[in-house]
């Protein structure tokens, strides 16, 4: 498993790193199904999530299985941003979190992503 805890500000984030498989559906499916488990054995609301998808092609062909993930996931998780969304990524993006209603916050920047995830609401 490429994913991993990481600490930011004293604070825990999960790391959740799908970049670099680019047209990898298999791969990417793998990791989601581990990265799964370990967000459904933490109290609900209670997981800050940081997902890289940087160079990694996010098609149909994954958007059930991402979609799926994410509602099954969801109450676990306190806020989610997410490296890597741009264009027709965006869009898909998107869709998913209409579906799921799990809110996104899309970053550029892993720091600025790392500090909003760590900020108090």
């Amino acid at each position: 498993m490429r994913s991993k805890w990481i600490e930011y500000k004293g604070k825990q984030i999960f790391y959740q790193d799908f970049s670099r498989l680019f047209f990898n559906s298999a791969a990417v499916k793998v990791e989601l199904d581990e990265v799964q488990k370990i967000v459904k054995s933490h109290p609900k609301n209670s997981v800050l999530v940081l997902t890289d998808m940087r160079d990694t092609n996010v098609g149909s062909d994954l958007l059930p299985a991402m979609n799926a993930a994410s509602a099954a996931t969801k109450d676990h998780v306190r806020r989610t941003a997410v490296l890597g969304v741009v264009g027709v990524k965006r869009k898909l993006a998107d869709l998913l979190t209409s579906l799921t209603g799990q809110p996104l916050k899309y970053f550029d920047d892993e720091e600025a992503a790392k500090q909003w995830l760590t900020e108090e609401e």
